[in-house]
């Protein structure tokens, strides 16, 4: 059980691209396939998310009339797509689970969790208070059951955490008198930069360039060293680790861009440089980003 939290978000990011890509539900499995792979590898059991995943394409037809009817003044195509499947899954479970295996009230706080984690500011209260109404109606099923107290985990010191190495890149090009970046668009709806695993003692200019090339298609010349930034993540096989990007800037040729096989991405795009600020980036790439227009705009 303990890696279902890390099932469901990968359940999620492959409603996401599903409802994005036109629900064609006969391609469920392998967007599964490819997502677990992606965003979960070493997790054994593929087979719940799955069946999790073909569960709420089913009857998803029955969860948004739901949906509908616990938020009216909410149309299911204004709702955002992380929430309203965040919804769909988080229904799905509060109505057709097992309720000894997910209770009523872990299904919603599951729910709340993803809305949180991959949602807006207000889409854990969004969530809550959708499910809360649902729960309300079914007649709020193990209110008084005592919550099982589980034992926690050490915490493994910051100083004691594997750390991965990855390489990134602001990209750019000069073309007819106009100067264009690249950027890579994820499936929560922002842009951000191309960036990869180094392979074991891979230099890291060599490893930007080789990840460069496999999600965008394109060969990077690398100019000068931007920036460094670390995040912590979940591994499902060792648990936290520090991840350490290295980000470069990189020049280019103007071209076609080819968007890789990651599964976190769903295209890629070339901007002239004025339509940046129009752009919807993570807070700690936005900095990289600009200081890499500065040093372009000012060669």
């Amino acid at each position: 059980m303990a890696n279902r939290h890390l099932s469901r978000s990968v359940v999620l990011q492959a409603l996401f691209e599903w409802d994005f890509c036109g629900r064609k539900d006969e391609n469920a499995s392998v967007i599964i396939g490819r997502d677990a792979k992606e965003f979960a590898p070493g997790v054994a059991d593929v087979s719940f998310m799955d069946e999790l995943m073909k569960g709420i394409l089913a009857k998803h037809g029955e969860l948004d009339d739901i949906i509908s009817k616990a938020a009216p003044e909410w149309p299911i195509d204004k709702i955002s797509p992380i929430d309203r499947n965040v919804l769909r899954l988080g229904l799905y479970e509060l109505l057709f689970a097992d309720r000894v295996e997910v209770p009523a009230k872990v299904a919603i706080n599951e729910a709340i969790e993803l809305a949180k984690t991959f949602g807006g500011e207000t889409s854990g209260r969004f969530v809550n208070g959708v499910l809360g109404a649902v729960y309300k109606e079914l007649g709020e099923p193990g209110k008084d059951a005592q919550p099982v107290v589980k034992k926690k985990k050490a915490e493994v010191p910051y100083e004691q955490m594997p750390i991965q190495h990855l390489g990134g890149a602001v990209v750019y090009a000069r073309h007819e008198n106009d100067i264009y970046f690249a950027f890579v668009h994820d499936i929560f709806g922002h842009w951000t930069l191309s960036k990869g695993k180094l392979e074991g003692e891979e230099d890291v200019k060599a490893g930007t360039i080789r990840e460069i090339k496999e999600e965008m298609g394109i060969d990077i010349v690398i100019e000068n060293d931007l920036s460094q930034n670390e995040y912590i993540a979940n591994d499902p096989n060792i648990g936290k680790i520090r991840k350490q990007v290295h980000y470069f800037l990189g020049q280019a040729k103007f071209g076609p861009l080819t968007r890789g096989p990651s599964g976190g991405l769903d295209d890629a795009k070339w901007f002239k440089i004025d339509a940046i600020l129009d752009l919807n980036f993570y807070n700690d790439i936005l900095p990289i980003v600009a200081k890499a227009v500065t040093i372009v705009s000012e060669a």
